[in-house]
């Protein structure tokens, strides 16, 4: 039966060339109201004085006479350059030993390399204090052993931070570094021993190279997260990094000044994104052989294969301890761990009270309710705009991933003090009410926070599936969004559902952000935490942890299977 033709005047509005900008719209309009616009509004506060224009913050902050600045601004730099290099030879050490050769402990190994991923943060910073800080398990079980008068060792000062920072964020590098490695053409490297080149020059000149674009990746993750870093820096000494200038000079009502340190943190983390960007730009890193990928190669010789047995046990027992004392202290009675090598006396009352003490059950359910707000709309406008950017042709398509993928590069700090410069007074994108100190504020800044996660695993599953099986839905009749609700979006749900849930992990474990803005009333899980560290309530502050990790770890198998089961990764 033959279609009759289109009556002319009836053309559906999605044939339309400007229906694209119909759908792309709203999100540069979300993009404009919380993103562009508080980023703005930092500036402008942070120039505007009194009533009065006026660049007399910026003068301060880089006046020879008044050095905290400069020195915080170079300390926050120095911290996050030494953990990019030290989390990449972790990182991709480790991917390359795991991936490339076949010993004794690999399997385990390669399971337990990711568990640092199930320690936001604040938890690691916390476990790393607890073993090895001036009061820790290990230096005072070596004080005692030996009869000393101190702690021989402890974690403190800058590499105290750096330790902490390589041994929670290597999971970046090792990551995205093992999934180059296994797709490398072992060709090339045959190819470079057959003309001469040495073991290290094929590393150097070759294996290096190709995995150029992955650390590229991790490495400005890395760095921002590092600049972000507020804990370690505090508990471990550092008394002026970028993030803790700003911290203070917002309880301190230097409101003014705050925006100015601020900005220049934005500027700088642009700085390097831009410069991460140029560095993988340079020069063309893709794979244009056809080889196989590499197979393991077998450690033979009983030498090796003992001693890959005992530093595989070193490794798993570093890898795990972080993890066991952390559920080691969560049932010790508060107050009663003081110059003991381990709490004296446990209990269960603290996970007890998880459940059925509504004081200590606020801040889980707080927290539950505001990444799964924020988590909605991440969904929403982080399908919509990577579809937008996948699979729609309009001018500004650059702009929009570069917008999205702007708050990724600014520290939780930053985002915390745009929002609250933009949205201290009523505007029309805050609906004409003040957002700061209201539920509100907090969603919203996870929102911005931590919309590139769903972008980029939903960009990356649209990249991978083939146009011409929405194109064919769309020839037989069906409408673009019966295509998209019947096709396009059962084919992508499982990198949407990945990202969805890495987004719910972050928002739960964000702490920098909520610092800033959180409430008496809206005290999420992160904040508590930290508010019962410092209250000397060790057992209920690591019940929180280990509540925290379970909930991650189950996130992320539930993530894994299903970007497994999609054959795609959320980066």
């Amino acid at each position: 039966m033959q279609q009759a033709p289109e009556t002319p005047g009836r053309k559906s509005i999605t044939a339309s060339p400007a229906f694209v900008y119909v759908l792309v719209s709203p999100l540069f309009l979300i993009l404009l109201a919380y993103v562009i616009y508080p980023l703005f509004e930092t500036f402008v506060a942070s120039i505007h004085v009194d009533g009065e224009i006026t660049w007399k913050n910026y003068t301060r902050f880089f006046s020879l006479e008044h050095t905290a600045n400069l020195e915080a601004l170079w300390t926050s730099v120095y911290i996050s350059v030494l953990s990019v290099i030290t989390c990449g030879i972790v990182g991709v050490t480790m991917a390359f030993l795991l991936e490339r050769y076949e010993f004794p402990g690999r399997k385990i190994l390669s399971v337990l390399a990711l568990v640092p991923m199930a320690l936001p943060p604040l938890i690691g910073v916390l476990s790393f204090t607890f073993l090895y800080g001036e009061s820790g398990i290990f230096p005072r079980a070596i004080k005692e052993l030996f009869g000393l008068e101190q702690v021989p060792f402890s974690l403190k000062g800058i590499w105290g931070v750096v330790v902490v920072h390589t041994f929670t964020m290597y999971t970046y590098f090792f990551m995205t570094a093992s999934a180059a490695i296994k797709g490398l053409d072992p060709s090339l490297e045959e190819a470079a021993a057959s003309l001469g080149a040495n073991r290290f020059t094929v590393w150097r000149r070759v294996i290096l190279p190709m995995l150029t674009p992955a650390m590229v990746a991790s490495s400005l993750l890395v760095f921002m997260i590092s600049m972000a870093s507020y804990t370690a820096p505090l508990i471990f000494g550092i008394d002026r990094t970028m993030t803790m200038q700003i911290y203070l000079s917002r309880t301190n009502g230097d409101l003014d000044m705050a925006a100015a340190q601020s900005t220049i943190l934005s500027i700088v983390s642009i700085v390097f994104l831009f410069i991460m960007r140029w560095y993988q730009g340079a020069r063309n890193y893709q794979n244009v052989s056809k080889g196989v990928s590499v197979h393991r190669t077998e450690i033979k010789s009983r030498a090796g294969r003992y001693a890959a047995i005992v530093l595989s046990f070193i490794g798993t027992v570093i890898l795990m301890l972080p993890i066991l004392v952390l559920v080691l202290i969560s049932f010790s009675v508060d107050g009663t761990w003081t110059v003991q090598i381990l709490p004296p006396q446990y209990t269960l009352e603290h996970y007890v009270d998880l459940f059925t003490d509504s004081k200590t059950w606020r801040p889980i359910a707080n927290s539950l309710q505001l990444s799964a707000i924020a988590t909605i709309g991440i969904v929403l406008f982080g399908v919509a705009a990577a579809y937008a950017t996948v699979r729609l042709k309009f001018r500004g398509k650059t702009l929009l991933d570069v917008l999205i993928m702007l708050p990724w590069a600014l520290p939780g700090t930053v985002v915390a003090v745009n929002l609250i410069a933009a949205f201290s007074e009523p505007s029309v994108f805050s609906f004409g009410q003040v957002l700061v100190g209201t539920f509100w504020i907090i969603p919203l800044a996870y929102f911005v926070r931590h919309l590139p996660l769903v972008f980029r695993s939903t960009s990356a599953t649209l990249l991978q599936m083939d146009p011409s099986v929405e194109e064919a839905a769309r020839n037989l009749g069906a409408s673009w969004w019966y295509s998209f609700r019947r096709v396009v979006f059962p084919m992508a749900l499982g990198g949407i559902l990945a990202g969805t849930l890495l987004s719910f992990v972050q928002c739960i474990g964000e702490f920098v952000a909520s610092i800033l803005i959180f409430t008496p009333r809206t005290t999420p899980l992160s904040v508590a935490i930290f508010q019962r560290m410092y209250s000397f309530e060790f057992g209920t502050a690591c019940a929180y942890g280990v509540l925290q990790i379970v909930v991650i770890i189950l996130v992320l198998f539930i993530s894994g299977k299903l970007t497994k089961d999609q054959g795609s990764t959320a980066f």
